[in-house]
């Protein structure tokens, strides 16, 4: 693993942040921390880059102690943070030889470092504009690759694709899916539940500063239930006569009714067929198989513990 972290417990005057947070992140992989506002995820990231020393519990990053040897510690990571750090008035070529030159590379690496990181992230064509006349999307793939100059093994994102439009996040998301497929090592934080979904090889739930779940998405889905059948009726009558058939509750929602499923065709022919011989018409049937929201609603609701998959 090149991430290990044991029994972190960080707090702020009285306020207990992380209380025990365990994490293990192997080499080459996406893990993505979700959570609610407050939860710790920021904090935690924060701790594993070496910006917060952790009051209690065991962090290495590949290898190396976070406290005992920060400066090693650095040298193999990148972070980039909710908010970019550039220099507006330089140009994006100029930004990144500067953080070229400061990580020590001479003047002809630093130019050759920052053309081939301009072209990977399609800044070419607005390398000598002055970064204060750069877009969102641009500014954000701009602050990613200056995190890359120095070639990390692992990095960081914090938030990374929030305040962007749709078009910029999928090109955020292809730029990590590249990273990973040359073996860089991603921990990232995010809001967007599908971004986890699409991105991440294991998601790590944390709430009120513990580790709620883990596991991959499609294990995690499965911990909140099967799939089910929607059945919106026109009336609340059908609705109760369907409810009595298949002997399930009424929901919140007066006309739907939602009927577990095993995700079958032949299990949706059998509920049509019942209701078909019951003289129940249904208006309409969708199924529904457990998404991340589901996830995130039911174990950050409930406190209960995922089993690691």
């Amino acid at each position: 693993m090149i991430v290990e972290v044991s029994g972190l417990h960080k707090a702020f005057g009285s306020t207990k942040v992380l209380d025990g947070v365990d994490l293990h992140v192997a080499e080459g992989t996406v893990t993505a921390l979700l959570g609610p506002n407050g939860a710790g995820k920021t904090t935690t990231i924060r701790v594993l880059t070496t910006l917060l020393r952790p009051d209690l519990g065991s962090v290495r990053i590949a290898g190396y102690d976070v406290v005992r040897e920060a400066t090693r510690v650095r040298g193999v990571i990148s972070l980039t943070g909710q908010y970019v750090a550039l220099d507006d008035q330089q140009t994006g070529r100029e930004n990144l030889v500067m953080i070229g030159r400061l990580m020590h590379l001479g003047r002809a690496a630093a130019r050759r470092r920052a053309a081939g990181l301009l072209e990977r992230f399609g800044l070419v064509d607005a390398m000598d504009r002055r970064v204060k006349t750069y877009s969102g999307g641009m500014r954000r793939r701009l602050d990613l690759a200056m995190g890359l100059v120095s070639q990390p093994r692992v990095i960081f994102l914090d938030e990374p694709t929030t305040g962007l439009d749709p078009a910029s996040r999928t090109t955020m998301w292809d730029a990590v899916r590249d990273l990973v497929s040359s073996g860089t090592t991603i921990v990232l934080t995010t809001q967007y539940l599908e971004e986890a979904d699409r991105l991440a090889d294991r998601i790590v739930l944390i709430n009120q500063g513990k580790v709620t779940a883990s596991g991959t998405a499609d294990a995690l889905k499965s911990q909140v239930g099967g799939s089910r059948l929607d059945l919106r009726f026109t009336g609340a009558a059908d609705l109760a006569r369907a409810a009595a058939l298949f002997g399930v509750p009424h929901g919140t929602d007066p006309l739907v009714l939602s009927v577990p499923s095993d995700g079958s065709a032949a299990h949706l022919h059998r509920v049509l067929d019942d209701l078909r011989l019951a003289d129940v018409p249904v208006a309409e049937v969708s199924a529904h198989r457990p998404t991340l929201d589901d996830v995130f609603l039911s174990l950050t609701a409930t406190g209960r513990t995922a089993i690691p998959a």
